[in-house]
């Protein structure tokens, strides 16, 4: 049982609760339109643009509602059940894979994105998570959307690495050969039954370490920001180990240790350069991609390959810390309540809202909400409250098979204990 404080409970519950609300207000819910349960990717959008992750987030947003009776099971189903349907008939996309912005009228691709891997992966697994949840016709349809991804075709044959992205203008691009927030994408990529990728894919990209003054041995990111080691672990349970017999470069240790340990160095990077912006401290960190005064950023932290000063402007987002509560929760909910208690332009309709920024003459606080970050908050608070998510994602059958093929465990002695707050 994690003890928490009365007071930290409180804005975490509150948090909980309207983050839920985005997904639920900021959906398509006439049922004659093509787009219905289809999400915005963000609030103050001209355009009704949706995001295909925000809808899976969404679609776990419908399990956390029944789960603290928001909303009853059956108006859940019904919604879940439809918005399946929307993409089965409607939602634009390839082989399986889909337009990363979509028309929330229409279904059809939006401002000439790519077909998003990725993003589609962060759908499937709330679909496949529904699925497990409402069971009946959720769980058929889930596995109907599962089984028409065609992992091998997103494959380059030449480096065996999964591309970036696709556009058919241009075709492939880029390629995810470092360690980032793909790991599902391999989970669900070689346990498909009907176009799987061989496990070896698993073992190709890139695992670089450094470390951070006395945080040894990280597995880095390419640019250090902090959801890239948050968004696979809201759905793969928190204590899953990988114990294959690799050595040297390859040798994996938990991922989940390593995400808990590129946590802290973010924090601790925060706190050294707090005196170069004074919207860092102990507890206003962790660096990750978010909305700022110059647009939308992706901020990092040490270690990483790029130059952080070019990214790095001082803007602090509160999903980089609250979604990072199952891996450091007595520092994220420290981090929390100094947000809650401090900054009241910080706190909307939603909750936390995206950014804020107190460099220079005037302070800078966001005035809108963008999906993926309340999605990333909203799963993390659950799952460290009460594992829900990770509960009902780890009973899919294939995801079982596919932890199976990549030789991870959960077995009681490998498993990690996050601290009691």
């Amino acid at each position: 049982m994690r003890i928490i404080k009365k007071q930290g409970k409180a804005i975490l519950n509150k948090e909980l609760k309207k983050s839920y609300n985005f997904f639920i207000k900021e959906a398509n819910t006439n049922k004659k339109s093509k787009g219905y349960g289809l999400i915005k990717d963000k609030t103050q959008l001209a355009n009704s643009i949706a995001s295909i992750a925000s809808v899976g987030y969404g679609l776990a947003a419908l399990i956390i509602g029944v789960e603290h009776k928001w909303i009853k099971y059956e108006k859940a189903y019904e919604r879940a059940n439809r918005t399946l349907e929307t993409f089965i008939k409607n939602v634009e996309g390839k082989n399986g894979f889909y337009y990363h912005f979509i028309n929330m009228e229409t279904g059809k691709r939006e401002w000439n994105c790519e077909i998003s891997i990725i993003d589609t992966a962060i759908f499937i697994c709330g679909a496949i998570t529904a699925g497990e949840y409402f069971g009946k016709e959720v769980k058929n349809k889930a596995d109907i959307l599962y089984k028409k991804i065609d992992w091998e075709w997103y494959r380059n044959k030449t480096n065996n690495l999964f591309y970036m992205g696709y556009k058919p203008e241009i075709g492939f691009w880029g390629q995810w050969d470092g360690y980032a927030e793909q790991l599902m994408m391999y989970i669900l990529g070689v346990s498909s039954p009907t176009h799987p990728v061989d496990k070896s894919m698993y073992y190709e990209f890139d695992r670089k370490t450094k470390d951070y003054k006395d945080i040894k041995d990280i597995i880095y990111t390419y640019c250090g920001t902090l959801f890239t080691y948050q968004y696979s672990h809201a759905w793969i349970d928190n204590f899953v180990y990988n114990v294959c017999g690799c050595s040297g470069d390859w040798k994996m240790d938990s991922f989940v240790e390593n995400s808990i340990k590129a946590t802290k160095a973010n924090r601790e990077y925060c706190i050294d350069n707090r005196n170069k912006f004074k919207t860092y401290g102990e507890n206003s960190w962790g660096l990750t991609a978010c909305l700022s005064p110059k647009g939308y950023i992706s901020p990092g932290a040490e270690p990483c390959d790029v130059q952080l000063d070019i990214e790095n402007d001082g803007t602090i987002s509160p999903f980089g810390a609250i979604g990072s509560i199952v891996f450091t929760p007595k520092e994220s909910i420290q981090a929390m309540e100094y947000y809650y208690n401090t900054f009241k332009k910080l706190w909307g309709k939603y909750g936390f809202k995206d950014g804020f920024n107190l460099e220079g003459e005037n302070s800078w606080f966001a005035n809108e909400y963008i999906g993926i970050d309340k999605g990333i908050e909203m799963v993390m608070i659950e799952n460290y409250l009460n594992g829900t998510i990770w509960k009902y994602f780890m009973k899919n059958k294939y995801v079982i098979k596919g932890l199976e093929i990549l030789e991870f465990t959960d077995t009681k002695d490998n498993k990690l204990k996050l601290n009691k707050v």
